[in-house]
């Protein structure tokens, strides 16, 4: 979910990790000394519901006799480099961590989680999210499971669409059309109408249609290195979509970040017909809007009628480090972190897709289904820590950005193909 560091921040960890590792502090479940403990976990803010986190709390005391399982909230803003500094540490270190799903390799690329294959059929198994297991996994060897995703879904005004004659879009390229109808009827004659809100700085919306049309950034050779990957057919056919929408279907495609946040306003004013945003905005919806039947939702569609589109699903993965002394009782909140109880209110509480389908039925509202369709059909960036790179680079937002200015779509490719190769390839 959140931006991932270098790869030179990323080697120096991989120093430390693999440094604390070879001390015999790692999975070997003797370190618990077979007695009780005072274990720690760091959660992110706003991240677990309060009432998970005291179940947790209090079921992991009656689980294990003189242990205690302590929640720390720690804050997104230098959690990589505050784990740089604990995780390397049997002192220092928590005993089991919250990442983000994107910053993952960072730390499983270089030995600083324990390997969770193991128990991983007792954390959900087949159940759990696949795109946050690809994004927990390094060299075949899973160390970090999908703890929650939070899912982008499209929202739009059925007002607008039937005053307009235009149905319901059931493929991607029938929402680009749609798209595109719907900005030129303006049905209200509304100032500043647009048919569907998309911006080149919300880049993970955009990443889903490039992943719906099979496209990607990068793919990953046999021998490890990165090629670019949006010169392929598929990636200039979701680019060449995405330009035709900029230019022709939305009226806000240089909006900043700042701007973006506040497109479920202009969705309730009437100035936008599609709107893709993260399933919790059914709440900054006008109720009046949703009583009147006035609102649908539903998946990013895919290339077929009735297949959901590959949307990027940001959230975190759960991971046990490495250096804690405390591997079989991090193991036992591990399995309580993805039991039923937890993984429910994980749902109905937090309002999250849960890291394990089997209680995603817990998840409430207007969008429940629609999100749930999304996660299961979702993608990440390129799992690598190099990814930081280009992420704190802004690569993924100059790509769509040069596409709404107007540039070639085969040129942007081919140039920003060179530029990815050289990053992710180090």
């Amino acid at each position: 979910m959140k931006k991932s560091i270098p790869v030179a921040a990323a080697a120096a960890i991989g120093i430390l990790a693999l440094s604390s590792c070879s001390g015999g502090t790692s999975a070997d479940s003797s370190a618990d000394g077979g007695g009780p403990a005072d274990l720690t976990v760091w959660f992110m803010e706003s991240s677990i519901p309060d009432d998970a986190l005291t179940w947790l709390e209090d079921e992991f005391a009656a689980e294990n006799e003189g242990s205690t399982l302590s929640v720390q909230v720690q804050t997104w803003p230098g959690i990589v480099e505050k784990l740089q500094t604990a995780l390397p540490s049997s002192s220092e270190t928590p005993d089991l961590v919250e990442v983000g799903n994107t910053q993952a390799s960072t730390f499983t690329s270089v030995g600083a989680f324990s390997p969770l294959d193991d128990i991983v059929g007792d954390l959900g198994g087949d159940s759990l999210v696949a795109s946050g297991i690809e994004a927990g996994t390094w060299d075949d060897t899973l160390y970090a499971t999908p703890l929650y995703q939070g899912a982008r879904v499209i929202f739009y005004r059925t007002d607008l669409l039937d005053a307009a004659g235009i149905a319901v879009p059931t493929t991607i390229d029938e929402l680009a059309d749609a798209a595109i109808a719907l900005n030129e009827a303006n049905p209200e004659g509304t100032d500043d109408f647009t048919g569907m809100y998309l911006a080149a700085s919300d880049a993970h919306t955009l990443e889903g249609m490039l992943f719906t049309y099979g496209g990607d950034y990068a793919t990953q050779a046999a021998d490890g290195t990165w090629e670019g990957a949006l010169e392929t057919p598929e990636s200039i056919e979701a680019l060449t979509t995405i330009q035709r929408i900029f230019q022709d279907g939305s009226e806000y495609d240089l909006d900043s970040n700042d701007a973006v946040q506040a497109a479920p306003n202009l969705f309730n004013a009437g100035r936008v017909g599609f709107l893709s945003y993260l399933n919790y905005a059914e709440t900054e919806i006008d109720q009046d809007l949703w009583d009147s039947g006035k609102v649908g939702v539903m998946a990013l569609p895919g290339l077929e009628p009735g297949e959901a589109g590959v949307t990027f699903a940001g959230g975190s993965n759960m991971a046990i480090s490495a250096a804690s002394q405390h591997q079989e009782l991090a193991q036992n909140a591990m399995k309580l972190i993805y039991s039923e109880d937890f993984q429910s209110l994980l749902a109905s509480s937090g309002g999250w897709v849960p890291g394990n389908l089997d209680y995603a039925d817990q998840l409430t509202g207007e969008t429940a289904q629609f999100a749930v369709e999304a996660v299961e059909a979702s993608k990440l960036t390129p799992n690598t820590p190099e990814w930081g790179v280009a992420d704190s680079a802004q690569v993924p937002a100059s790509i769509f950005t040069r596409l709404a200015n107007g540039e070639d779509v085969q040129t942007v490719a081919e140039e920003v193909d060179a530029q990815l190769e050289g990053m992710l390839n180090g």
